[in-house]
Parts: structure tokens; sequence; C-alpha cells
């Protein structure tokens, strides 16, 4: 059962309360967007559905995943990763979560996804890691620490 706070969420962003899980008449995805503003609470409900999609992909090719990376939201990336999503999906350039988190300098995510088994070996189409393209010295470190773990 959704709270009032999740049914007023799905309204006040044009999603049908009784079918949480189909888009907007914009096209947009309740998964992907309650990740991508960090609510848990309402991530949580839709990802108790029966018919959740967890290969759901925003306009740019990015699955919901990135969207709780991009919003540096470690509970709704703890959520995903618990139902099953796919941590080392690559996205239309070949970025995958975990090298958006690095090269935004966004060390806690970085390192919650190595914990959770990210691999730091995939590149981009242009052929650069995570370790590649790391914006801070933490991300650095934590990626040439599991690089070197996998050696």
């Amino acid at each position: 059962m959704a709270s009032a706070e999740t049914i007023a969420w799905l309204q006040d962003y044009r999603f049908q309360p009784e079918q949480p899980l189909l888009a907007n008449s914009e096209g947009g995805q309740p998964l992907i967007m309650a990740a991508q503003q960090a609510r848990g609470d309402v991530l949580a409900y839709l990802l108790q559905q029966q018919d959740v999609n967890l290969g759901l992909l925003d306009a740019y090719g990015n699955n919901a995943l990135w969207a709780a990376c991009f919003a540096n939201a470690p509970v709704c990336i703890a959520l995903l990763l618990e139902a099953g999503i796919d941590i080392d999906y690559q996205n239309p350039s070949g970025a995958t979560a975990l090298i958006y988190s690095s090269s935004s300098g966004r060390d806690a995510v970085v390192e919650q996804l190595l914990q959770a088994g990210a691999n730091p070996l995939l590149t981009t189409q242009d052929d650069f890691s995570a370790l590649d393209l790391a914006a801070n010295r933490r991300c650095l470190q934590l990626l040439r620490n599991a690089v070197k773990a996998l050696q």
C-alpha cells in the first residue's frame, strides 16, 4: 500500500497511483525519476510492484542506477542493487554508473558501487575506464585498489 506521500508524489508528476509504473504523458519513468530525485521512499514502493522493469532507460539511454548515482543517493543505489539492477549496464557511449560517478568525483558512490561488485575494468567507446576518468584523489585511490585486486 502506497503512503499518502508516495501517492502525492505520483500525482504531482502526473503518474497514475493505480498503475504506478506507467510513464507519464511526457514519457517520464517513475522509477528513474524517483531515483534521480533521491526519493528512497517512492523508489522502495515502486520496486515492490509486481511488473517492475529494472531495464528501463531514460531519453539518454541511462538506467535508474545512473539516476541514483547522479543524485548522489546511497539509499536509492542500495535499493536498486538489492532489487537486482545491472550494476555494469553501459549506456550508448559505453559509460557505466561507476565511470560516471568517478568522472564526477562522487567518491562515496564509487566506493559503494565497488563494494557491490561493479567492474572497474569496463571502458567507454573512447576506451576510458573509471580509473582513467577519476576526478579526484579519493576516486583514483579506490579504483587503483579495485583494479589491483583483480590482477
